[in-house]
């Protein structure tokens, strides 16, 4: 099993539409900066609407192709269990970023060298989940337009976005709290073997109801973690709460690793943390120069702005490189993005502010994430290098072959099969539903409730 392509995501879910044309409908939601479809698959509930209903959102990022195929899985599932969807409509839309999914090309990676051979993950401002934190609202992109305009109608009492990372293990962020989500959780990674990432870095200092379960900064709290730029508040997670919904993010990773899952007391976090800090200073400073010196070519615009969008006539399903200007800059956006987020990281590892606790498996955590990010922007700079036939690509090349190899050594990497990554991705979904309805957090009142879409139209 592969990751599907949005075109293939696109097809099936036609496929699947016409084979049961009562309660199974595919509807264009939307058009992305590059002209692409948001592709809505709609299964309507069964009997009479009692209850608001679910909303999946898979391909947020593009370099975590794992949800589309989760979708799919849990389209079916939900078609032939008529329980699920008793009086309640589940809609997915299937990759909420396909430009950004046209340009990150590695539906069978066998490696972490292989997977970062066509990587591409959009900046912040350029991803549909995050663009309303970092984006005044004039100038949001069209998906970030079409997946609130879908929450405006649907009311979901669950929003579910599905997430992947690369190495690590698998966690669940949530907007709102659901008891008793941890145990079913729990089971499903262990009868799968993959690692429950305890002490996740996208989740530093949130409060944790159970092993990989993290709850959201609320109203009044402090909004970022270490690590990241945005206030989470402002993301179209939130956009739910309007209408009484709560939204959860499920992360499985493609390579697993034990040392995410290790609840031992680190001995010293500050200085793993200096350590950490200096390391990735170095390895993006590495990152920089390369960049420097290959400036002039390619450039992107300082402000790409909304529209008429920066991935207009870049790429396709499939192939590699960086063979035009669109999925030059767009690329080179993504690394500029990147190495500018690093400084204000190792500031805030090496200041007053980094924990004097931390459990071995935060620090791993951390180290990972520290990793990724200088490795992810040497590999995005090497697609255009590449492309260009520049003189410095053999050496960035190394670079890359040879951080991906150390990543996967440190970590002792070992594959997860795409099938496992979806059932656990699944499992965790419907176990976030059956809670969030056991502890009436579902807002079932009855049809007012719930917006019925319409405007089906053919894939």
């Amino acid at each position: 099993m592969c990751y599907p392509t949005p075109s293939e995501l696109a097809l099936a879910a036609r496929a699947l539409a016409d084979e049961h044309p009562g309660p199974v409908r595919l509807r264009r939601a939307g058009t992305s900066r590059g002209g692409r479809p948001l592709w809505l698959l709609c299964v309507e509930p069964s009997g009479r609407p009692r209850g608001a209903g679910v909303l999946v959102v898979a391909g947020a990022h593009a370099n975590e192709p794992v949800g589309g195929a989760t979708a799919l899985a849990l389209a079916r599932r939900v078609l032939h269990e008529p329980a699920l969807r008793a009086g309640r409509g589940w809609y997915f839309l299937l990759c909420a970023d396909p430009d950004g999914a046209a340009l990150h090309r590695t539906p069978r990676p066998r490696s972490l060298l292989d997977y970062h051979r066509n990587f591409f993950r959009p900046p912040g401002p350029e991803q549909p989940e995050w663009a309303p934190s970092l984006l005044p609202p004039d100038r949001l992109p069209p998906e970030t337009l079409a997946l609130t305009a879908l929450i405006d109608e649907l009311r979901p009492a669950l929003q579910v976005s599905l997430h992947g990372t690369d190495l690590g293990g698998s966690w669940v962020q949530l907007t709102r709290d659901i008891p008793g989500l941890a145990e079913p959780f729990a089971k499903s990674a262990a009868e799968l073997r993959i690692p429950v990432e305890t002490g996740a870095s996208d989740a530093a200092g949130w409060p944790s109801p159970g092993p990989g379960i993290f709850v959201m900064p609320q109203a009044g709290a402090d909004p970022n973690g270490a690590f990241h730029p945005e206030d989470t508040r402002l993301s179209t997670w939130y956009h739910a709460h309007r209408y009484a919904g709560t939204t959860a993010i499920v992360e499985v990773p493609m390579w697993a690793s034990d040392l995410v899952d290790d609840p031992a007391p680190h001995p010293d976090p500050r200085g793993a943390l200096r350590i950490l800090a200096g390391r990735l200073a170095a390895d993006a400073a590495l990152v920089a120069r390369v960049r420097e010196r290959s400036a002039g070519a390619w450039e992107p615009a300082a402000d790409p702005g909304p529209a008429p969008g920066p991935y207009a006539g870049a790429g396709s399903d499939a192939g590699s490189g960086a063979g035009s200007d669109a999925e030059a800059a767009a690329l080179l956006r993504a690394v500029d993005w990147t190495l500018a987020l690093i400084p204000r990281i190792t500031v805030e590892w090496t200041g007053a502010g980094a924990p004097a606790e931390a459990t071995a498996a935060a620090i791993s955590s951390i180290d990972a994430f520290a990793r990724r990010l200088s490795l992810r922007a040497a590999a995005m700079l090497l697609r255009v290098l590449r492309a260009q036939g520049h003189p410095a690509a053999p050496g960035l090349d190394r670079l890359v072959t040879g951080w991906c190899e150390e990543f996967a050594a440190r970590f002792r990497a070992r594959r997860i099969p795409v099938a496992t990554q979806v059932e656990h991705q699944s499992r965790t979904v419907l176990a976030t539903y059956e809670r969030l309805v056991a502890e009436g957090l579902d807002g079932a009142r009855g049809p007012d409730r719930l917006g019925e879409p319409d405007g089906t139209v053919s894939a």
